[in-house]
């Protein structure tokens, strides 16, 4: 393996960890490392699972499956010590105790996790979109241990947000217990002379994402960004700066619902005024995995804080899905009281195409919208970052918006776009918005 990884894999540890761009060899390595550890359990008598996850995994296609066999078949003595047929991986029977290989999604199996049977090592790869309640998830089943061994859990990835939940949680603020590198290219000492190639001509041909793809840096340029034009147009035009509240104007704010069971997962709120023909943004919030509570508390003190005493709720088609025994609309009613009337209403159907109904609105209103700076950055980069899904094949093409971390905020922005037009008697124009060659190369560069 590369010597920096050599560290990661000595001594006592409950995490270990790497980060950084391609080519490195992590995932090669930890697949690798993941057999080793499966073998030596194996010898001394120790049955279990070795568990690979992903955030998505639909099939094993998707999964961690090629790499552990690639791994596994490239040292002849560990290669002897498995049986692996095409959809199984396991210590041979020989030896004392058999240890499988278990192949998982995170964000739609957590359930199978929890009931997965004496679980000795857990390698989450691809980890960066990983939500902070899957890893609450994921640590609470790491409960295995003997004489002298404990459970680890082993995380790879690639840094796209300084915040998100996996970069926070094992490399700004590690837990105890914790081992780490961050690795690149040109700590591979192994790195083949092909792939420097491939490294080369990404660097001359796309420059804007090459520190993100191979040096491990966070990313800031997204391909066929839906709103590239428009933020930085705002940006020109002085649109994104000090906006103050404008006591005698209704305060709206627009939601994105965290779901029941495995989708509450994040939760959005934008804070603005319909002033004249502006819509004045003043705030963003998003969080993960909390209780209903933590957005009614926020809400609340940002009102009673400018001496808001009345407030929109505007939530989209399922603000009547239940969340636990409350619906969404009745979880704000019961949040009203004296000192904030909390006033929810519904603002679009689900009608299919929706999305991209939101886009359109998006699209058509922004040059009206202004940003208070300081305090919906994240909710800019977010913005910045939602962008069109395409098809891998060779058709290239648009599979509509790209569901990711970026599309809770940009769903919520598109709802309060969407109920300006309304608000107006506007009707947004059925313009195919799909992206022409021009397009698609449009990008947010922070």
């Amino acid at each position: 393996m590369p010597r920096k990884l050599i560290p990661v894999f000595m001594g006592e540890a409950d995490y270990r960890c790497s980060w950084g761009g391609r080519g490195s060899a992590k995932t090669r390595t930890f697949a690798k490392q993941a057999a080793v550890k499966a073998l030596m359990f194996a010898q001394r008598g120790i049955n279990g699972l070795i568990a690979c996850g992903r955030e998505i995994m639909k099939s094993l296609d998707e999964s961690s499956f090629a790499e552990v066999k690639a791994a596994i078949l490239s040292v002849p003595w560990l290669k002897s010590a498995f049986d692996i047929g095409e959809k199984f991986i396991r210590t041979a029977d020989r030896f004392k105790g058999r240890v499988d290989f278990a192949f998982v999604g995170l964000r739609h199996n957590l359930a199978s996790i929890k009931s997965k049977a004496r679980i000795l090592l857990l390698w989450v790869d691809e980890a960066e979109e990983v939500s902070e309640k899957a890893w609450l998830v994921v640590e609470g089943t790491l409960r295995e241990e003997g004489d002298d061994w404990h459970a680890e859990l082993w995380v790879t990835w690639n840094p796209e947000r300084k915040n998100s939940a996996t970069n926070r949680r094992f490399r700004l603020d590690p837990p105890e217990g914790w081992v780490g590198a961050e690795m690149n290219w040109r700590d591979n000492e192994f790195f083949p002379d092909k792939l420097n190639r491939t490294r080369l001509t990404h660097k001359k041909r796309e420059p804007d994402d090459y520190e993100w793809v191979w040096e491990g840096a966070y990313r800031t340029h997204f391909k066929g960004a839906y709103y590239a034009k428009n933020l930085t147009q705002a940006k020109a035009d002085g649109r994104i700066g000090t906006v103050d509240l404008e006591p005698l104007m209704t305060v709206r704010t627009y939601h994105d619902l965290a779901g029941a069971g495995d989708k509450a997962d994040a939760y959005v709120i934008w804070v603005c005024q319909f002033v004249n023909n502006e819509i004045r943004v003043l705030d963003h919030y998003e969080v993960e995995g909390q209780d209903p509570s933590a957005h009614v508390s926020w809400l609340k003190e940002w009102c009673l804080d400018r001496g808001v005493k009345s407030c929109r709720i505007g939530l989209p088609h399922d603000g009547e899905q239940t969340h636990i025994d409350k619906t969404w609309w009745g979880i704000w009613n019961t949040a009203s009281d004296e000192d904030v009337k909390f006033r929810p209403h519904s603002c679009t159907s689900g009608e299919k195409g929706a999305a991209m109904t939101r886009v359109r609105a998006s699209r058509l209103q922004f040059h009206k919208v202004r940003f208070n700076e300081e305090t919906t950055v994240s909710g800019r980069f977010c913005l910045g970052a939602y962008h069109e899904k395409r098809s891998e094949d060779d058709r290239d093409v648009g599979l509509g918006p790209n569901h990711n971390w970026a599309s809770h905020s940009a769903d919520a922005f598109g709802l309060m776009c969407v109920d300006y037009a309304e608000s107006k008697g506007e009707q947004i124009k059925q313009r195919d918005y799909s992206f022409d060659k021009q397009d698609t190369s449009s990008a947010w560069t922070w």
